[in-house]
């Protein structure tokens, strides 16, 4: 079964999940307005602060549709960036945090593969509200198996390419991060890879989405993470100026 997108679904998941940050803006927005009524403003400063305010609520909207909408990335053209297209993996290991676009996809692109679909949402740890809401819409892939981070249901070295997408960002901590991506590099065949698309937490994703581009992690932050759980290789190719691709081996 394969999940069809409607047009626009990207950038209008991200408003649903985020609501309360939009709800916040706009009150913030109204009682702005509402103070020239009280104090005097001085028009120029009223008037930055005002395209401030409405610039960190519209831009990360423009750059959502954009990445998720206009970009082609469910149609997972950007994996010919990092793989062969001759490749025919025998088993794939998708895991998210609680919300899967993904799997249906996956398994229409590799047909030949068994696919494992793992969540390792934690509601004690992963307290994120636009996670919440997620899962509360997230069409979850048949036989999806609840797992640790820390521990992974596989055997060693099994795996022939693990995707992340755009789902470890949600693992804040950085010793559970290398917890887990050790996870990863054990079940991951010696020539295996580890396929994670990320947003960074750098200058394109600051204009992009202000001070929310701090919910996501630098490069070196994640080079280094890979490097702690014992990956050879770290490669980073450019899928849009918003959104990396980081292909890892043993």
């Amino acid at each position: 079964m394969e999940i069809k997108r409607r047009k626009f679904q990207g950038v209008l998941n991200i408003l649903s999940f985020n609501r309360h940050f939009y709800f916040f803006g706009l009150a913030v927005l109204g009682l702005l307005f509402l103070s020239r009524f009280f104090i005097t403003w001085n028009e120029t400063i009223f008037w930055i602060i005002i395209t401030a305010f409405l610039y960190g609520l519209i831009m990360p909207l423009i750059v959502s549709a954009y990445v998720y909408d206009f970009s082609g990335y469910y149609d997972f053209k950007w994996l010919n960036l990092v793989i062969q297209k001759n490749a025919y993996p025998n088993i794939i290991v998708n895991i998210n945090a609680g919300f899967d676009e993904t799997s249906f996809i996956l398994e229409k692109h590799f047909p030949g593969a068994i696919l494992k679909v793992y969540d390792f949402y934690n509601a004690k740890q992963h307290t994120e509200p636009a996670i919440i809401r997620a899962r509360k819409v997230s069409q979850t892939y048949p036989d999806t198996q609840q797992v640790s981070t820390a521990e992974l249901p596989l055997n060693d070295k099994i795996a022939d390419m693990i995707f992340l997408l755009s789902a470890a960002h949600e693992i804040r901590s950085n010793k559970e991060k290398i917890l887990f991506l050790k996870e990863c590099h054990r079940i991951c065949k010696t020539d295996g890879i580890v396929i994670m698309v990320e947003h960074l937490c750098d200058f394109p994703n600051f204009l992009a989405f202000s001070v929310g581009f701090t919910h996501f992690f630098s490069r070196s932050t994640w080079r280094k993470a890979f490097a702690h759980a014992g990956f050879s290789s770290f490669e980073e190719t450019k899928f849009t100026p918003f959104m990396s691709v980081f292909k890892s081996a043993p």
